[in-house]
């Protein structure tokens, strides 16, 4: 099963408390100090200690640091990355949560992304925060991340570019098409540093996902707050298939939809195309009677919360729409996977749905169909005719169960062991 976690960030989430909810489950600060330092911050250390807030234990880390000027461009911190210690998936970590964070910088600043360079986020401090984050959920095995809906506070904060609102620009911009919690508590609770690291790992936003939980850590922040405890919880698992359960799952998607009456089918099929690439979800069109009685087109999108902002960029860019509804969704979904069979021509590759735990059902490829086809000059009906009922027969030789990442017959009761 995979290995999950979810942050519960019931009092927001930064980059601090991210990393103490680690070492709260358990990673190494001598670990995570041996990589921050092969970044050539050798003077900056993590220090970890334990807490109380409002009477709940938690790990409070701070990052010891001499002065420094925080100046860095996006390229600086890269190149530290790049000669570092780090592993390959702990660098593409890393990387992918400080392009998100320069992406946003970008775009709130009106400004290229080579041009930006981070004030408060540049700072030894907080790339120590997310550098040992990258790690940190390196080391626990993790493989998926999901979260809560997110509070950001109320009031105003000083940054380097004098008094703002909360959220921060920068968080955002981070935070759109992530959904948000409502919180009355007067201060910054989500961080740009925190609200990068959302928005680059979490795949889905919602209540706590089918898991069975393993070990639970809790990171502290800095402020006191007599609300509620100013804690980040972090709970660690594996994630609990839908076939497991019993039948189908849940998750949460955003439905973007724009109505075209004004543009050529051959620029709404590229648009298309792009949106596929940025791997939407789904994409489709309908078609619709807009005002004045013009015929045309409501392009919808579904996509992961996270990417939202991503499609639309590419539709604001490739169409001629003035504005996107969105929205947030529950869907229920089937357990599914990949799968191959072989037909008389070769494998074709396949999905697997299961409806419930003892029936399974396959769907072909159009690509992998196709493919076979053309090479043996032969109706895609029959290929995929034969893809069926190659399924079919497998399955009738005894019952079938999820079991990692491919599909595998399980022993039947009544056969001699």
């Amino acid at each position: 099963m995979t290995k999950l976690a979810y942050f519960d960030c019931a009092t927001g989430i930064s980059g601090d408390m991210t990393l103490a909810a680690l070492v709260d489950l358990g990673v190494a600060v001598e670990q995570l100090n041996a990589a921050i330092a092969s970044l050539g911050l050798s003077d900056c250390r993590i220090a970890a200690k334990e807490v109380r807030k409002n009477g709940f234990r938690a790990t409070q880390i701070t990052v010891e640091c001499p002065p420094e000027q925080p100046h860095r461009h996006l390229h600086h911190i890269l190149a530290m990355i790049e000669g570092s210690c780090l592993t390959g998936r702990q660098k593409d970590l890393a990387r992918r949560v400080f392009t998100r964070l320069g992406e946003a910088e970008a775009k709130v600043h009106g400004q290229p992304i080579e041009k930006i360079h981070f004030h408060e986020v540049g700072a030894a401090d907080s790339i120590a925060d997310i550098v040992g984050t990258a790690v940190g959920l390196d080391l626990l095995g993790v493989e998926r991340v999901a979260a809560s809906p997110v509070p950001t506070g109320s009031g105003t904060i000083r940054i380097a570019h004098g008094q703002c609102s909360i959220p921060a620009p920068a968080t955002a911009e981070l935070l759109r098409g992530i959904p948000l919690a409502a919180s009355t508590i007067e201060s910054e609770l989500t961080t740009p540093t925190g609200a990068a690291i959302l928005a680059t790992l979490a795949e889905t936003f919602g209540p706590l996902p089918a898991m069975t939980i393993e070990r639970i850590g809790c990171g502290a922040g800095q402020k006191d707050f007599t609300e509620r405890p100013n804690l980040l919880r972090l709970l660690v698992g594996r994630a609990v298939d839908p076939a497991v359960q019993g039948g189908p799952g849940t998750d949460q998607v955003c439905v973007l939809e724009t109505n075209l009456d004004d543009l050529s089918g051959e620029l709404i099929g590229h648009c298309i195309a792009r949106l596929w690439e940025a791997e939407a979800l789904e994409v489709f069109s309908t078609a619709v009677q807009t005002k004045k009685n013009r015929p045309g087109v409501m392009l919808t999108v579904l996509c992961r919360p996270g990417d939202a902002p991503a499609m639309e960029d590419i539709l604001f860019r490739e169409t001629t729409t003035l504005g996107i509804r969105r929205r947030l969704v529950d869907r229920r979904v089937l357990a599914r996977q990949t799968h191959s069979v072989t037909t008389p021509w070769g494998p074709v590759e396949g999905k697997i749905g299961w409806p419930s735990p003892d029936s399974p059902r396959f769907s072909p490829e159009y690509e992998s169909c196709c493919r076979v086809a053309a090479e043996h000059n032969v109706p895609l009906r029959e290929v995929y005719e034969a893809a069926r009922k190659a399924f079919a027969e497998s399955v009738g030789r005894g019952p079938w169960r999820v079991n990692g990442p491919r599909l595998t017959p399980h022993e039947s009761p009544t056969s001699d062991l």
